[in-house]
């Protein structure tokens, strides 16, 4: 049977794949102007490209190319007639500086997990996944670049507000976890500003856990400590009085194991701080969501194949708010509120707490 086509969507589909196309290279594009130093040389003014590589130490033809590539593509400004380029104020303030509006780490996922797509591509054939350690120390980087700018910012003033009277007893001084910690850079935030606190991070990556502990004998800490484990075996005593988990429950093997770990580890009353994605649990409710292909982009190419790797319940990222909910009820915890996370419209913050 012969299935007559309409034209008009045809081309318009074409338009969108090549859209969706350059957008794909102009990310790696911002990925190698934001690693190189390129956009922060830049942010300091406009230049030719044999100025602006001077100013960042980089080769000029190099520049002249990737330049040709961000002016194309409206990221950054162009006049022929003086040969200058400028990274306008409104574009440096998401693509430079150490805050955490600061959106061009993002841009390095995409570079790392395309280097997964075939054997992510064999596990479609045969089953099971791309084991964690696969995606190290590329994932731990990306991810420490990624979340690093958004902690300064917004964790001590912007997310741990959201809790209520955790920060007072934080003040106080209480037992702190954290389960996937990676390099612990949020714990060690804490644990400075809350010295008469105590927190223990705890991660699968050695490599993570080592960064951790580095930063904190940097930072003269002695009230935190990081441990290598799979959070699946979780200590339950001595009791704590918060669990923290960062975009770390929904790639675990077990998450609904985890949580009932977490809920173990806590005393009564206390709280459990979960921030992951923000997005519903129905493909349905998603359609329209314009960061949802990048969630389920991300989750097939890492936190649903890692999991199926350990032969996990292969969760993935967008296991979305109905079925936290759920999942955060079975484990026994209660009064669960939801916030939004701010400058991050990728995540949502959980709280939760323990029966008294």
């Amino acid at each position: 049977m012969t299935t007559s086509l309409d034209e008009t969507r045809v081309a318009a589909f074409g338009e969108q794949l090549v859209g969706a196309y350059v957008g794909g290279m102009v990310t790696m594009m911002v990925d190698l102007a934001s690693r190189t130093g390129l956009l922060d040389a830049l942010a300091g003014g406009p230049g030719t490209s044999a100025e602006v590589a001077a100013r960042a130490g980089l080769a000029e033809r190099y520049v002249r190319e990737c330049l040709g590539a961000l002016v194309t593509a409206g990221v950054v400004a162009y006049d022929p007639a003086t040969r200058q380029y400028t990274l306008p104020a409104e574009h440096a303030v998401l693509l430079t500086g150490p805050g955490s509006v600061n959106m061009a780490p993002i841009s390095r996922f995409i570079a790392l997990l395309g280097v997964h797509v075939p054997a992510v591509a064999d596990a479609f054939r045969t089953g099971g996944g791309v084991p964690y350690e696969a995606y190290r120390p590329g994932f731990t980087e990306v991810m420490d670049g990624l979340s690093r700018g958004l902690m300064d910012g917004q964790l001590l003033d912007g997310i741990l507000p959201l809790t209520g009277e955790l920060p007072a007893r934080l003040a106080d001084g209480v037992r702190v976890a954290e389960v996937g910690c990676g390099t612990g850079h949020a714990l060690n935030l804490m644990a400075r500003a809350y010295p008469r606190s105590s927190f223990t991070g705890y991660d699968l990556a050695e490599d993570a856990i080592g960064l951790a502990r580095a930063e904190a004998a940097d930072w003269g800490l002695t009230n935190v400590s990081f441990e290598v484990l799979d959070v699946a075996r979780l200590p339950g005593e001595p009791p704590c009085t918060a669990v923290f988990a960062f975009d770390a429950i929904h790639d675990q093997a077990d998450p609904a194991g985890v949580l009932a770990r977490v809920r173990a580890a806590l005393e009564p009353g206390g709280w459990f701080v979960m921030m992951d994605i923000k997005a519903a649990s129905a493909l349905e409710d998603n359609v329209g969501n314009p960061l949802a292909p990048w969630l389920y982009a991300i989750s097939t190419l890492h936190c649903m194949t890692v999991s199926l790797a350990q032969g996990g319940a292969g969760l993935g990222t967008v296991w979305g708010e109905q079925l936290a909910r759920q999942m955060l009820d079975e484990a026994g915890f209660v009064d669960v509120s939801v916030h939004d996370v701010p400058d991050d419209p990728f995540d949502s913050v959980y709280v939760a707490r323990t029966p008294t």
